[in-house]
């Protein structure tokens, strides 16, 4: 048995790319539910991680990303779910939260067996990192109302199949719980 632990997929983000405009609607939407893990794991002593690009800044820090987001034109989305002094974080260059970063090893030291995945993009970072997940034989379930997209028929997609080929739970922000994982 291991715990829950929350995981943030990219919201830390200054919206100035291509699909943004697509994309900030649907963070909008999604910044509630985002918002409620945040409290309920934090309330429940679960691990907390943002995993969030580097925006090919290879010598940025979780600080000086965040202070970006917060500098950029979209602050609004970013300052509600800003980590707070205990959250872990760890920078990515890629799609999925595991490729070459060391997410795998904190959340086996930290005895995480059951990961909640939120953020950004459903039908991108979202959906590799459920992959990622789950052949690390991890527990993955998906905040359906806390997982922003680009593009809706993709992210509907997307989220069909990290529940049939994944084994994914697909639930509400408010129905997920942070109590012990089920036996791998």
């Amino acid at each position: 048995m291991g715990r829950a632990g929350l995981i943030v997929i990219d919201m830390l983000n200054t919206y100035e790319h291509d699909d943004a405009e697509a994309l900030v609607a649907s963070v909008r939407t999604a910044l509630p539910g985002v918002t409620a893990l945040l409290e309920r794991a934090r309330a429940a002593g679960a691990p907390v991680v943002y995993v969030n690009d580097n925006f090919g800044r290879w010598r940025s820090h979780h600080g000086e990303i965040l202070q970006t987001a917060l500098s950029g034109p979209r602050a609004d989305l970013v300052e509600p779910i800003a980590p707070d002094e205990e959250s872990l974080f760890v920078v990515k260059a890629r799609h999925s939260v595991f490729y070459e970063t060391p997410l795998a090893y904190l959340l086996k030291q930290l005895d995480v067996r059951r990961v909640v995945l939120c953020g950004q993009v459903t039908e991108q970072c979202v959906l590799y990192s459920a992959l990622d997940a789950h052949i690390r034989h991890l527990d993955v379930v998906v905040a359906t109302d806390a997982v922003a997209h680009i593009d809706t028929e993709l992210a509907d997609a997307a989220l069909r199949m990290m529940e049939r080929n994944m084994a994914a739970e697909l639930r509400l922000s408010g129905d997920i719980s942070f109590q012990e994982a089920r036996s791998a």
